[in-house]
C-alpha cells in the first residue's frame, strides 16, 4: 500500500530543488513550466517558503534559493558525525592515524568530524572545523576528483593524476602541514553531499596499505550516509 502524500509539500520541495540547481534564480513562470502547474499555484508555493525565509526574489523578480536554508544546512554536520563516527573511528585505528570526514562549503574543504587514534605515541593534531582550499590537501583534492568522475571533466582527472596512486584515493605530501602526509577517497554516491574521508600522518611516505583502507572507510560512510 502506498503512503499518503501532501502534493503541496511535495511541490514545495521541488521548487526548493529547482531553486538549489541554478546559479540565477528561476521566474515563476519557469517554474510554473518546470512543475507542470499554473502560476498562481508557484506564487502560493513562493509565498509561504518567502515567509520561512528558504526562498527570496530578486528585483527582477525571480527566485531563488534564501538564507534560511544555511540555518536548516548548519543542522545537518552534526547527523553526518553520528554517522560517520564508527567508520572514521575504525579508520584511525587501524592505521594509527587521524582520520577526518570533509565536506565542501563555498570554495573550501571543511573537517565536520576528525578521530584521533588512541594507542600511538604522536599524531598530527587535526581538528573539526578546519579549512583548506579545495584544490590542497588530500582531502579537497580527493573531493575535486570525485567531482570530476560525475562530470567526466578529463582536464581535471588529468591533472590529479600524478597525485592519484590508484583509482579511488589521492595522496599529498606536505601541502597543509609540513612533514604531514595525507591519504583521501572521495564520497560517491551520496545525493547532495559532497566530501572525502581520509587521514592525515606524520611520515615520510604514506604505507601501501592506506589507500585501499581509506577506500573502504570511504564505501562504508557513504553506506552509513544513504
Amino acid at each position: 500500500m502506498t503512503a499518503e502524500t501532501s502534493q503541496t509539500l511535495d511541490r514545495g520541495l521541488r521548487v526548493l530543488k529547482l531553486l538549489a540547481d541554478t546559479d540565477h534564480g528561476l521566474t515563476v513562470t519557469e517554474l510554473a513550466n518546470r512543475l507542470g502547474v499554473n502560476r498562481t499555484v508557484v506564487y502560493r508555493l513562493l509565498a509561504t517558503l518567502e515567509q520561512h525565509s528558504l526562498v527570496r526574489r530578486d528585483m527582477g523578480g525571480r527566485a531563488r534559493v534564501g538564507l534560511g536554508v544555511l540555518r536548516l544546512a548548519h543542522r545537518v554536520h552534526p547527523l553526518l558525525r553520528e554517522a560517520a563516527l564508527p567508520a572514521l573511528r575504525s579508520l584511525a585505528e587501524d592505521i594509527g592515524a587521524t582520520a577526518h570526514l570533509t565536506l565542501v562549503d563555498g570554495h573550501e574543504a571543511l573537517a565536520v568530524a576528525v578521530v584521533e587514534p588512541s594507542w600511538t605515541d604522536y599524531h598530527v593534531a587535526y581538528r573539526t572545523g578546519f579549512r583548506h582550499p579545495l584544490d590542497r590537501g588530500a582531502a579537497g583534492r580527493a573531493i575535486l576528483a570525485g567531482r570530476a568522475l560525475y562530470s567526466g571533466d578529463e582536464q581535471t582527472m588529468g591533472g590529479l593524476a600524478d597525485r592519484a596512486s590508484s583509482p579511488g584515493y589521492v595522496l599529498t605530501r606536505g601541502e597543509l602541514e609540513a612533514g604531514a602526509c595525507g591519504a583521501a577517497a572521495p564520497l560517491l554516491g551520496v545525493g547532495g553531499v559532497e566530501g572525502s574521508v581520509g587521514v592525515v600522518m606524520l611520515a615520510e611516505t604514506v604505507p601501501e596499505r592506506v589507500g585501499p583502507r581509506v577506500v573502504e572507510a570511504a564505501l562504508e560512510v557513504a553506506d552509513a550516509l544513504r
